[in-house]
């Protein structure tokens, strides 16, 4: 379990941070995330994943403004340049990566 800065630090530190909100009691959680970060590694080598637990870190999910879950953000630069609640899939996802992902690491 991560602290919330901690999770700072890494926005600051990493170039591209991707952030994955998800609860023990949600299937689609689970059944989404191996799919996602096998995806992400794939394709975006640079990108850390953080997974938060929001049952164990709500203050986490709170200061990022996640009500819903699954929630997906990814941080550029330390900015939220994308963010993905509930209903997504992992192509949608990657292609909104994709372009900014290459130009920022190309």
């Amino acid at each position: 379990m991560q602290t919330l800065t901690e999770i700072e630090n890494t926005l600051r530190e990493k170039p591209a941070v991707m952030l994955y909100f998800s609860a023990p009691t949600c299937n689609v959680c689970h059944a989404l995330k191996p799919k996602l970060v096998d995806a992400i590694e794939t394709n975006f080598d640079a990108v850390e994943i953080v997974s938060i637990d929001i049952s164990e870190s709500p203050e986490i999910a709170s200061h990022y403004s996640v009500f819903a879950i699954p929630t997906l953000l990814v941080f550029l630069d330390g900015r939220e340049f994308l963010r993905k609640s509930r209903h997504m899939s992992v192509g949608e996802v990657v292609e909104s990566i994709r372009r900014p992902y290459e130009i920022m690491f190309s």
